[in-house]
């Protein structure tokens, strides 16, 4: 038999409405730059900010409390950042990494960047990492069979819990109002 005879194959046939959308813009604009301007933080399901980074959920989880970090400023890759930026960005993912372990005590994590469409970024020209926990067994039949991932906490659960969390490292505490006061020093 042919090598290519006994090539696996996985059908998913639903990810070709993804395939066809590949180079479009997203529909409603760039998810980072609303959620930057945004003043609530719990209907967009902002952690944390700085000056000039955030750290989210992610509203289409691959794992539970799989977190985004992202730039306020619109910017697709590490290297156009300033060194305050990539401080916060930095900053915000040793957070990430930090509430996770306090809060869900995953046996590891994945921690991601895609820079550009092709790579898999669903923004590609706005700079964000994933920090997705991860757990012995945590993967199962449901995403192969049933194209269904299985969460088993609400994200308005997920939030309130690594809101508190973070409260209780003592990091995030009072960054909306120390981000508000520099940018009345600011001018802005």
């Amino acid at each position: 038999m042919p090598a290519r005879d006994r090539l696996e194959r996985l059908w998913s046939p639903w990810r070709m409405a993804y395939v066809r959308g590949a180079g479009k813009s997203p529909a409603g604009g760039c998810l980072f730059c609303r959620v930057a301007r945004a003043r609530s933080d719990r209907p967009h399901l902002v952690l944390a900010r700085r000056r000039h980074a955030l750290l989210m959920l992610n509203r289409f989880p691959y794992n539970p409390a799989h977190l985004m970090v992202a730039v306020n400023r619109h910017a697709p890759r590490f290297g156009d950042l300033d060194a305050a930026e990539q401080a916060d960005w930095m900053a915000l993912t040793a957070l990430a990494e930090r509430v996770l372990a306090a809060e869900y005590r995953p046996d590891g994590m994945n921690l991601g960047v895609n820079l550009g469409r092709v790579a898999g970024a669903g923004f590609p020209g706005h700079l964000h990492l994933h920090v997705v926990p991860r757990w012995n067994g945590d993967t199962n039949f449901m995403p192969t069979v049933a194209g269904t991932r299985v969460l088993p906490e609400s994200l308005g659960r997920t939030w309130a819990r690594l809101r508190r969390a973070i409260r209780s490292l003592g990091d995030g505490a009072g960054d909306r109002e120390r981000v508000r006061r520099a940018g009345r020093r600011a001018g802005r």
